[in-house]
């Protein structure tokens, strides 16, 4: 199946790329000019988010950081211990006690077990239907979001897309939604509400280290090139060729009766803003930060992701997605553990990433606290699936096999209530025993906090409408008590 998602919302901001209008003159610079300043995507999203304040959903400071362990990490590995069953079910790790009695995670977790009061931890979260490459069921809400087996399962859009659309950026000089990603197959997109409503690729504005496919530093680094303007097109250049535009728009006002056209003006003007201001490129720019905070989260890709994606929120993005992944196919916590793969089992190729996530997770966490920003910033780490009961699957000796039936995911920050643990699995890890949280749930969780009204739908490409909170989610009660 063929995935054309390589681009993203706010690609046409080079002018001078020949995709449909080559602009190599005046006369062409104008005529795409009145398509609006880096296409109609920007200016769209930018009326939507004001239709949506007028209609009493404001943006309110809220955001969301996903930490995407594409892949699908262990559940029974991770934060659903199971210390009293045999080793093949158990696993090679030993549970220890966190800051909040009675709850265990991995000792591989040390950081977060010290900081457990300031996470939730979800044992009972119901994955079914959901694969990878694509991974898509988890990150939109909807079963149907399935690729693999519905043919149109890439077309429903993300929970962030949604909230992009609904909720806006939280300043208007930047996008709604960045995603840090390894693959376009590893994250959702727009779908069915427009490419105007795909994530803004970030790891093009942002210089960052790169890895091989198995997690090998290359000693160089790669992106920051999507500010650069073309050459020959300085930004004084620009701003005459605005100008010039806004003369032929004034005309035009003179037969507007509505005043549609200033609303034109000023959602072009921010979009115009976008391109040249230096708001977007500051927040990408990591040298911004002291070198104490550059080393205080690390030299690793994902750290220095993590670190960006806390200066993004708080410049003004209300989505970030992290796609914690080395390798473009299935994902890097994809634990088989199969002889002569590239996935490691369990010890070889879960244990090295834990400690790492470890810090990662709660280096964020504790900055966003010191900043005041906790109670603002949803951090959520989970995957597609959790993982098989069982080691040693598909020949290996500590591996586990996708387990699309339950899952763990974990939860920080955004003034919600924490230092708990919702559901539960059965006592081998196999089953959901107790309390059952669904896509559905989480996506009506997400709404929710950013405020977004649940019972909003959008249409599908036959013109249906669609709920966007699937098989009667709820938000999860728990969290908000």
């Amino acid at each position: 199946m063929h995935f054309s998602h390589q681009q993203h919302a706010f690609s046409d901001w080079n002018p001078l790329t020949r995709d449909g209008l080559v602009v190599s003159s005046r006369r062409n610079f104008l005529k795409a000019g009145f398509a609006g300043m880096a296409g109609l995507t920007l200016p769209t999203l930018l009326r939507s988010r004001e239709l949506a304040a007028a209609n009493g959903q404001p943006s309110r400071g809220k955001s969301v950081i996903l930490l995407w362990m594409t892949g699908g990490p262990s559940h029974i590995d991770t934060w659903d211990p199971k210390p009293d069953r045999p080793f093949m079910n158990r696993g090679p790790f030993v549970p220890i006690q966190t800051a909040v009695p009675g709850i265990q995670i991995c000792e591989h977790l040390p950081k977060q077990a010290a900081m457990m009061d300031k996470f939730t931890l979800i044992r009972s979260v119901d994955c079914r239907k959901s694969s990878h490459q694509p991974n898509q069921v988890m990150q939109t809400g909807n079963r149907e979001a399935a690729p693999r087996t519905n043919p149109k399962g890439d077309k429903y859009p993300a929970i962030a897309s949604i909230i992009g659309k609904h909720h806006g950026a939280n300043h208007p000089a930047m996008p709604p939604y960045v995603v840090f990603q390894k693959h376009p197959t590893h994250v959702a997109w727009g779908g069915y509400l427009g490419k105007e409503h795909d994530p803004f690729d970030g790891n093009q504005a942002a210089v960052l280290p790169q890895y091989d496919l198995l997690g090998k530093p290359l000693g160089k680094t790669s992106g920051a090139d999507i500010f650069n303007l073309p050459s020959g097109l300085t930004q004084s250049r620009l701003e005459h060729r605005q100008s010039l535009i806004g003369d032929l728009d004034r005309i035009r006002q003179g037969l507007d009766l509505s005043g549609s056209m200033d609303a034109l003006d000023q959602y072009g003007q921010q979009a115009f803003d976008m391109v040249i201001g230096q708001r977007a490129q500051q927040a990408f720019d990591l040298s911004n930060e002291s070198a104490e905070m550059r080393a205080r989260y690390g030299d690793h890709l994902w750290c220095q992701q993590a670190l960006l994606a806390r200066r993004l929120v708080e410049s003004g993005v209300a989505f970030v997605t992290i796609d914690l992944s080395y390798h473009t196919a299935s994902g890097t916590w994809d634990n088989h553990g199969i002889p002569g793969g590239v996935y490691g089992g369990i010890s070889k190729g879960l244990k090295p990433l834990l400690p790492l996530f470890d810090h990662l997770i709660t280096t964020l966490v504790s900055d966003l606290e010191e900043r005041g920003l906790l109670d603002d910033v949803l951090i959520i780490g989970m995957g597609e699936f959790g993982r098989t009961p069982n080691m040693g699957t598909q020949d290996s000796e500590d591996g586990r096999n996708h387990w699309p039936v339950v899952m763990s995911m974990c939860l920080a920050g955004g003034g919600l209530r924490h230092g708990q643990v919702i559901g539960a699995s059965t006592p081998d890890g196999g089953e959901i025993s107790e309390r059952p949280v669904t896509p559905g749930d989480l996506a009506a969780t997400l709404y929710r906090y950013m405020g977004v009204p649940l019972d909003l739908t959008y249409d599908d490409d036959r013109g249906r409408p669609r709920n966007i909170v699937e098989e009667n989610g709820q938000p999860i009660g728990e969290l908000f008590s």
